[in-house]
């Protein structure tokens, strides 16, 4: 029954194989186009967005914790992504504390409260199953640039010039603290399943996040990239953010999607050209 079930997609996913790039580069951007039509048209209130790419980031953790108290290994998991994301994640809740104070900020502190057990597990409780050598990438790679981009370009609001760098902070790293993760997984080219469900919410995340901007941007017919900022470019800077950290794990998802179709447990990459 499951075989039959998924033979139509397996067909799909055969024929985009034979396609060209641009055949391909095309029906992703279709597909992308039409999934923002179906959120623009079923969801009225667009911050809900917000609120659904934070909780199913919640969610994401969650899976982790599960595979480090069942399983009791951390092989596979980046601890620099997760060091990152903890980083983002406490630079914002300070922020959030004082510039909102609604179901954000207590999404926000749920998820740093776990992400912070999640690294207590891995540089602590299974240090031995933890393998640094392939957990590569140096973390000022990643901070560096974002904290200047936020001292640049951050929101200009009446909130104090410390929160708001802080905020644009938050925002920049978020979109680039996944690489590590990514990296990481190239190392090893396989992926066991809660690595891989935990990187695809992201990717699931990231999409939605992303998905708020564009349609503000589409509603108000470009005028909202010029709403606020320093020089009039945080609205589009933060966009661009999103739309990279998206493009990031589009890849991933993809194999992600196409393993479980195939019914195979673990995640398989290809091989750099």
């Amino acid at each position: 029954m499951g075989r039959r079930r998924s033979a139509p997609l397996n067909r799909l996913f055969a024929w985009v194989r034979r396609q060209s790039m641009k055949v391909k580069i095309f029906l992703a951007v279709t597909a992308v186009v039409a999934a923002l039509v179906a959120l623009k048209l079923c969801v009225k209130d667009h911050s809900h967005f917000f609120v659904a790419s934070e909780a199913i980031h919640f969610a994401g953790i969650l899976v982790l914790i599960y595979k480090l108290t069942t399983q009791k290994t951390c092989s596979g998991l980046s601890l620099k992504t997760q060091e990152l994301t903890a980083i983002f994640l406490a630079a914002r809740l300070c922020c959030s504390l004082f510039m909102e104070g609604d179901i954000h900020t207590v999404l926000d502190c749920l998820t740093l409260v776990s992400t912070l057990w999640v690294i207590y597990m891995i540089r602590f409780k299974l240090k031995s199953t933890y393998i640094p050598e392939l957990d590569n990438m140096p973390l000022y790679y990643v901070v560096v640039p974002s904290a200047i981009a936020a001292i640049l370009i951050h929101p200009y609001t009446h909130h104090a010039r410390v929160g708001r760098i802080l905020w644009a902070f938050a925002a920049y790293l978020e979109s680039i603290s996944v690489l590590p993760q990514l990296r990481m997984m190239q190392n090893t080219k396989m992926i066991e399943p809660f690595t891989a469900h935990y990187v695809f919410a992201l990717g699931v995340a990231r999409f939605l996040g992303c998905a708020h901007w564009i349609i503000q941007v589409y509603d108000s017919a470009g005028q909202y990239l010029f709403l606020v900022g320093a020089g009039y470019i945080w609205i589009p800077m933060i966009l661009l953010a999103e739309i990279v950290q998206t493009f990031i794990l589009a890849d991933f998802c993809y194999y992600y999607v196409k393993s479980i179709i195939n019914g195979q447990l673990l995640v398989s990459l290809p091989s750099p050209v």
